[in-house]
């Protein structure tokens, strides 16, 4: 059985064949080690028995008043395991920690308007597009065109704390801002 827990400075050394994908965004040690000293309780990984790391996420808590919410920086599980239910587990869990630790009205995610694969899981875990933000990912070379490989959809979900949904928009598709715009 699998282990989810903190997740650890050393575990920076040990995350090579999660952080090789694709689609993941790999960032300098400092930001992991800021997110780890700001925000541990959002941060966890999910492990074998054997001590294996099967993927991670790390997230942090932004924002005040009405906009007071949690934020998945990075979520990447490792391709041999996908399709197990880690990444429903580290989202419930984050979830959980934006509500209960921060009172957190939403949750938001910036996720490549390419990854389909993404785009559906999020959608499955309620999950909506908030806004498209041109330009807010390097491009990748995958997509139809170069504009769109750049361009994230803001995707978001509301907490108890927000029975009315004023979150969150139903034409967030529609939205179209620049990341510069972006806060």
């Amino acid at each position: 059985m699998s282990v989810t827990r903190s997740f650890k400075a050393t575990d920076l050394f040990k995350f090579n064949h999660i952080n090789l994908d694709l689609w993941t965004e790999t960032y300098a040690i400092s930001f992991y080690l800021s997110y780890l000293s700001r925000w541990p309780d959002m941060c966890a990984v999910q492990e074998t028995p054997q001590g294996r790391m099967m993927g991670y996420v790390i997230g942090k808590a932004e924002g005040s008043g009405t906009e007071r919410h949690g934020h998945v920086t990075a979520l990447s599980v490792a391709p041999e395991y996908r399709r197990l239910g880690v990444s429903r587990r580290f989202m419930a869990w984050l979830e959980k920690v934006s509500d209960e630790n921060y009172r957190g009205l939403f949750v938001d995610l910036y996720v490549r308007c390419v990854n389909f694969a993404a785009i559906q899981m999020y959608e499955g875990m309620g999950y909506s597009v908030y806004r498209r933000v041109r330009e807010y990912y390097s491009n990748l070379g995958l997509g139809h065109s170069v504009r769109d490989e750049e361009d994230g959809f803001d995707m978001r979900k509301p907490l108890p704390r927000d029975p009315m949904r004023r979150s969150v928009r139903s034409n967030g598709r529609d939205i179209v801002v620049s990341a510069n715009e972006v806060p």
